[in-house]
């Protein structure tokens, strides 16, 4: 595992913000951990990149322990916050070789660096211009790079795509894929259920400092009730033929189609399909609604806070 965190703890004052949280996060995937604000997600990002100490539990990441081995864990991240990081009076190509100082490269590796960088973020017109006038896209992709200047093995993106606008935020997504595509680890935090859904290979649900549900996209829209199938039907004897084969069926009103209850999963499908096709029941379309991330998000949050 290229992140593990076992117990992990952090109060300010009498507000417990971490309350024993255990994380697993294999190397070369996009992790995403979901909470509303307040939840811990923020807190979680500062204590696996070393800026501030936990008060209990351990945390290792690249291989190192974040609180005996600050140093070496730096070295191998990278960490772009909520906010741009960027130096406005300086331009792209100025503050990329400014990260690339401060990581000791020499001046022509430095170059080198920027230049790809700046091809690789779409950035290479730009790069002469103050970042003062590069749009919130542009920005947060200036940003990302500079976090890439050092060649991490573990990015923490907290928030990334917070308000951009959805061409910026899909461009930031595809960005994203292409690092993990060259081995990178992504540890995202974020609001935006639809970025988890796409991008994530696993997904951790936070709730008040808890972790209250882990599993890919998918698991965990099993987890929700509402998931069902929507059978359509050409005919009325086909339908009524259908009713009479699944008894926890019901009729759309006004259409010749019927709801059944299903989890999505490709056993209850073929179960499904199987009943249907004993008794030679004809359907025109199948199609399968599942429950989406918000509602995974709110009856997850909505036990924790009901308890």
């Amino acid at each position: 595992m290229t992140i593990t965190v076992t117990g992990l703890r952090k109060s300010y004052g009498d507000q417990l913000v971490l309350d024993g949280l255990d994380l697993h996060v294999p190397g070369g995937t996009v992790f995403a951990l979901l909470g509303a604000n307040g939840a811990g997600k923020t807190t979680t990002v500062k204590i696996l990149s070393t800026l501030i100490r936990a008060d209990g539990g351990e945390a290792r990441v690249a291989g190192h322990d974040v609180a005996r081995q600050p140093d070496a864990v730096r070295a191998a991240i990278g960490v772009t916050g909520q906010f741009s990081a960027v130096d406005k009076l300086l331009t792209g190509e100025e503050n990329l070789r400014l990260m690339a100082n401060l990581h000791q490269l020499s001046r022509a590796e430095g170059r080198r660096r920027a230049a790809e960088l700046l091809d690789q973020f779409g950035l290479t017109d730009a790069a002469k211009k103050p970042a003062s006038t590069y749009s919130g896209g542009m920005l947060r992709r200036l940003d990302l790079a500079m976090t890439l200047v050092g060649s991490p093995q573990v990015i923490f993106l907290d928030e990334p795509t917070t308000g951009l606008d959805p061409r910026s935020r899909r461009d930031m997504w595809q960005i994203v894929r292409n690092l993990v595509a060259g081995g990178v680890t992504i540890f995202l935090t974020t609001q935006y259920l639809e970025e988890a859904d796409e991008l994530a290979d696993r997904i951790a649900v936070l709730d008040h400092g808890r972790l209250v549900a882990e599993g890919t996209a998918e698991e965990l829209k099993r987890r929700i009730p509402g998931g069902h199938v929507r059978l359509k039907f050409a005919a009325p004897d086909d339908l009524d033929a259908a009713l009479r084969v699944l008894d926890q069926a019901s009729r759309d009103s006004g259409e010749l189609a019927l709801r059944v209850p299903s989890d999505g999963s490709l056993r209850s499908l073929r179960t499904l399909i199987g009943r249907l096709d004993d008794r030679a029941v004809e359907v025109d379309e199948l199609s399968v609604h599942t429950p989406d991330l918000d509602d995974v998000f709110l009856a997850l949050t909505e036990k924790v806070t009901s308890r």
